[in-house]
Order: C-alpha cells, then structure tokens, then sequence
C-alpha cells in the first residue's frame, strides 16, 4: 500500500492525516499511540511499541528460569 500523506499546519505544530483505509490497516482510531521508529530504509510507523516487546521477552525469560520462585511467592 502506497499512500501519499500532506503535512498540515496544527496551531504551531505540523501534523498528518490518516485515511481510515491507514488506520484500518494500523487497527487504531483516535487516541491510539503510533510509534515512530527508525528503520533501515527510512521511518516506520508502527501501532506497537517495539520497547514492550523487548520487555515483555525479557519478563518472559526471567518467568522460566525461576518458576519455582514465582509460585512460591504466588501461595
């Protein structure tokens, strides 16, 4: 999907507009987060936050390697 976007003056800022074809394909509407982040071959837009995945993965690996721990203080 190709989609052309126009930078729009908001008060002192700049914004864009999203076509609701985008925010479908994105699943977010209006006030939903977008995260930026930069990739190789330029900027990508993304409705997940790439940071909680890395956190997420590492809680997950902490869960594993001390179940024990974790049911005890679960009790």
């Amino acid at each position: 999907m190709n989609t052309t976007l126009k930078i729009t003056r908001i008060g002192n800022s700049a914004g864009i507009v999203l076509p609701k074809e985008v925010l479908a394909r994105l699943r977010v509407g209006p006030g939903d987060a977008l995260h930026l982040t930069e990739a190789p071959d330029g900027m990508r837009l993304t409705a997940h936050d790439p940071d909680f995945a890395a956190t997420m993965d590492l809680a997950e690996e902490i869960m594993r390697e001390d179940r024990n721990i974790l049911r005890e203080l679960a009790k």
